[in-house]
């Protein structure tokens, strides 16, 4: 059966995946517990199906490569030279911290010195998956606690690349090495730096308008697929990075565009899929027979993740002005490991560093701290709901649908009423006029849950359809993400007006209905109706409007 390993490891990861992940939810868990629960069942220490350890790893990989590809797009340079103040040190002070706490847990347990060290720095490094995705779900991804935290992210990613390379020269004793391949190191990332920021900002753009062009859905998808795997797998070839990495900046890249949002819409459907895989990976690493025996181990490794980091991001954070809701909320989200960790402890048993012990503390470790991080955010997140916006009076936010005769009037009436809207327009051209006039607006489809997203319809007060081709799916996936906002809607015909209404709209406008209202009054105008005669019409026309009368 060796032919259909890939397919047996993915059907098999992601069935236990949803089985799991549906009874965690429907206990008021996450999903993400029964995620790691099913890697348990589907692993190579509990009997029935097993999967492939290896080739669920790949997929996982692939799973952060893509999440790192969507971060890029959704982030702008300029946010991450914002956070630098706080993202740069705090990483670095955090990782201190974390590397001089778990070398002095370890250190109790009788491990030499560098053993210690080592299982300190895995200890050191926040999961990205993990953190993204808990702050995805808590609706905290567009928000500057957010940016901080990817900066952080970064910063991270970056360290690990070095220890990665200093390791083997550092593990055999070769001092005098150091500094030369220290030297490597850093001036690679910098040249893949440079390359995918300089020459990629001005060809990858101009491939995407031309791909975009042809009009083929599959072809652009293709292209954007090409770019973040092509240029992940190029920085850990090429430059000796992490795939993480370069898939960041290439994401980066095709964000400062204007087919960002149409790139996280059509490129990117498999990107949950293969983060459920992540979890499930990890979950597979546990041997349920160690975890009595190495109970005390993971407890004191755990109690570092939870409070070492935490504590020196916080005060960072605080120490930088930052608001206290803010500094407790990244604290949190930065109390946990994940893949990066496991690298390290990867490397570290290879070179005889670290014993056979530390990879199943890791992974009982990892278990816990990805099991109560959504729980802890949810708390520090309404703390900070709470203390950063309790003073700050939010501005009236407006989503328009189209930018056609109607769409364009509508949006020069809100703004003359200082209502900054945000349009969603499928025409390229449309998009960048919109832009070049500093209209905010988001070039994609209104049905893809991505493009909402990026549109900012989570916090949006109103909702406009103005297209000619009102969807209900786009009605209903608004919907979906903003259960309280009005949502205004256009129909060519009366008939069409029910099924949008039950797909979640709060008001449709019929062409026909208007028109015949409009023909009626002229009417009644000639022949001398008075106001209230006018206004009692309306409201009847409106009544058997809702209740469906012809």
């Amino acid at each position: 059966m060796h032919e259909i390993d890939i397919i047996l490891t993915l059907a098999g990861a992601l069935t236990a995946a949803l089985i799991f992940g549906l009874a965690a939810h429907k206990l008021g868990l996450s999903p993400i517990v029964g995620y790691l629960v099913a890697g348990v069942a589907v692993g190579p220490f509990t009997p029935g199906f097993v999967a492939q350890t290896a080739v669920a790893s790949q997929f996982a990989e692939l799973g952060v490569v893509l999440l790192m590809f969507g971060v890029g797009l959704n982030l702008h340079v300029r946010e991450l030279v914002a956070v630098k103040g706080v993202a740069l040190p705090g990483a670095l002070a955090g990782m201190i911290a974390a590397t001089i706490a778990g070398a002095i847990a370890s250190r109790a347990f009788g491990w030499g010195m560098g053993a210690s060290v080592v299982y300190g720095l895995a200890l050191s490094v926040t999961s990205t998956v993990v953190l993204l995705r808990v702050f995805g779900d808590a609706s905290l991804m567009h928000t500057p606690v957010a940016h901080v935290a990817v900066g952080w992210l970064l910063v991270e990613d970056l360290f690990v690349v070095l220890v990665v390379v200093l390791l083997p020269i550092v593990s055999k004793g070769e001092s005098g090495g150091i500094a030369l391949a220290a030297a490597i190191a850093i001036g690679k990332l910098a040249a893949l730096a440079a390359f995918t920021l300089v020459v990629g900002r001005r060809a990858i753009p101009r491939l995407l308008a031309s791909i975009a062009k042809t009009g083929s859905r599959e072809l652009f998808t293709l292209t954007v697929l090409v770019m973040a795997i092509g240029v992940a797998v190029g920085a850990a070839k090429l430059f000796g990075a992490s795939m993480a990495l370069g898939a960041f900046l290439a994401g980066l890249v095709v964000g400062q565009s204007e087919f960002a949002a149409r790139a996280a819409s059509d490129a990117l459907p498999l990107r949950d899929a293969f983060a459920v895989v992540f979890f499930v990976a990890t979950g597979m690493l546990l041997d349920p027979a160690r975890v009595w025996p190495l109970l005390p181990l993971t407890l004191a490794t755990t109690a570092v993740v939870l409070t070492a980091k935490p504590l020196a991001a916080g005060a960072v954070a605080i120490a930088r002005r930052r608001p206290i809701g803010t500094a407790i909320t990244l604290a949190v989200g930065l109390g946990q490991i994940g893949e990066f960790s496991f690298v390290l402890a990867t490397q570290g048993r290879s070179l005889g560093v670290l014993p056979e012990a530390a990879t199943q503390a890791l992974v009982l470790t990892s278990i816990i701290t990805i099991t109560a991080n959504p729980f802890l955010i949810r708390v520090a997140a309404k703390r900070r709901e709470k203390s950063d916006t309790a003073l700050v009076a939010p501005a009236y936010r407006a989503i328009v649908v189209g930018y056609g005769p109607i769409g364009k009037n509508l949006v020069r009436l809100l703004v003359e009423s200082d209502v900054a809207p945000t349009v969603i327009e499928l025409n390229e051209t449309t998009v960048r006029e919109l832009a070049e006039r500093n209209v905010a607006v988001v070039h994609g489809s209104a049905s893809e849950p991505e493009i909402l997203e990026r549109a900012g319809v989570r916090e949006a007060d109103t909702f406009f359809f103005t297209s000619s081709a009102p969807s209900e799916a786009s009605v209903r996936a608004a919907r979906a993400l903003n259960s309280k906002m009005l949502i205004l809607t256009r129909a060519a015909y009366a008939s069409e007006s029910h099924a949008l209404e039950l797909a979640g709209a709060s008001e449709v406008v019929s062409a026909e209905t208007e028109l015949a209202l409009a023909f009626t009054e002229r009417l009644l105008q000639r022949l001398g109706a008075s106001a209230e005669q006018l206004d009692r019409e309306r409201a009847r026309v409106r009544e058997a409007r809702a209740s469906g009368a012809p």
